[in-house]
């Protein structure tokens, strides 16, 4: 009998279990970050925008870098500064050089920042809804073997 993910990509055989992890790890992952699209575009910001005001916040009001900012966060790729930029232009945060070194930035949270983050942290339970068909305990499993997978993580060759 094939496997859910068998019949989704019309794909019978993996070469081996690694194989078919991978493939369903991939298109999990593209299907949840449509789910966020989804849910943030009512709000009219990106992922990454967003992953930048959660760490802005939880720095608790003091400022970080925009060097700092891409160490945090989940798509290390991501331009840090083009993405401050557009979050001052909407007026989520703003930023002002740093007094102690002139070629860093300091970023802040706005007022209108943490009020976006407070409304959506009142949806946030329509993201949480995709996981409504794990129980507590798989969910607890499904974060202890994607940290272990993390855990295992080679250095890339350059």
């Amino acid at each position: 009998m094939d496997s859910p993910l068998a019949k989704e990509i019309k794909q019978r055989t993996f070469s081996n279990q690694a194989h078919r992890a991978r493939i369903n790890l991939l298109i999990t992952t593209g299907w949840l970050k449509g789910e966020l699209k989804s849910f943030l575009d009512e709000f009219g910001i990106t992922q990454p925008q967003f992953n930048i005001l959660r760490i802005l916040r939880g720095a608790k009001g003091e400022p970080l870098s925009t060097k700092e900012l891409s160490e945090r966060m989940i798509d290390k790729m991501s331009d840090s500064s083009r993405l401050v930029d557009r979050l001052i232009a909407k007026d989520l945060a703003w930023k002002q050089p740093c007094p102690h070194d002139g070629r860093l930035v300091q970023v802040f949270l706005s007022d209108n920042g943490e009020q976006l983050l407070a409304q959506i942290d009142q949806m946030l339970f329509k993201l949480d809804a995709a996981f409504d068909g794990l129980s507590e305990e798989e969910l607890t499993q499904l974060n202890l073997l994607l940290e272990k997978l993390r855990s295992f993580r080679q250095p890339r060759n350059k």
